[in-house]
């Protein structure tokens, strides 16, 4: 019974932390673009941008990053069988990378709290579509486990990233155009 719980909060705060991750991305993209304008706009755009990306990023999306690692590690030590199965593995392997993803975002979250820009809005926009890659590989990993055909799953796995890069090529087109 105690597992279930643990799994569903597990669950929620997986839920929380890609939210977070996915949302101050975007706002990286928003203070790098920010950062570009004329003063006082600038300032004040950066301003604000800074206090809600510091808000999200302490509040919601590292506080739900650990207690997500704290609530797998209590999954794992309850059922300690899931670590003997192949997937499993590679699922850990996908979640460790995500966990380098969210120390990147924070590399990135301080550059930018001091007016530091080091990418361009398109290579964060880019950038905003990887947690997308590991949370399907990832779902994927937990739903099908031994099922999955890995051939298939590394193809479509890479197929969903070619797709999400022309989508965001095709996106920047569009602005480029509209503007």
């Amino acid at each position: 019974m105690m597992y279930l719980y643990i799994k569903s909060l597990h669950i929620i705060f997986v839920v929380t932390w890609f939210a977070g991750l996915f949302y101050i991305v975007r706002l990286f993209i928003y203070q790098t673009e920010a950062l570009q304008k004329k003063e006082p706009e600038r300032s004040i755009l950066h301003e604000q941008l800074s206090k809600m990306s510091r808000l999200l990023w302490f509040v919601i999306t590292w506080p739900s990053a650990i207690i997500t690692l704290i609530l797998a590690t209590s999954l794992l030590v309850l059922q300690p069988f899931w670590l003997q199965q192949p997937f499993m593995h590679i699922k850990l392997s996908f979640v460790f990378l995500l966990y380098l993803y969210h120390i990147s975002c924070h590399y990135i979250y301080k550059k930018l709290q001091k007016g530091v820009v080091k990418f361009s809005s398109t290579q964060l926009r880019i950038w905003n579509e990887v947690a997308t890659l590991f949370l399907v590989a990832v779902v994927f990993l937990i739903v099908l486990k031994n099922e999955l055909n890995w051939i298939w799953g590394t193809i479509g796995f890479i197929g969903f990233g070619v797709l999400l890069m022309v989508a965001i090529k095709i996106y920047k087109a569009l602005r480029e155009k509209k503007n």
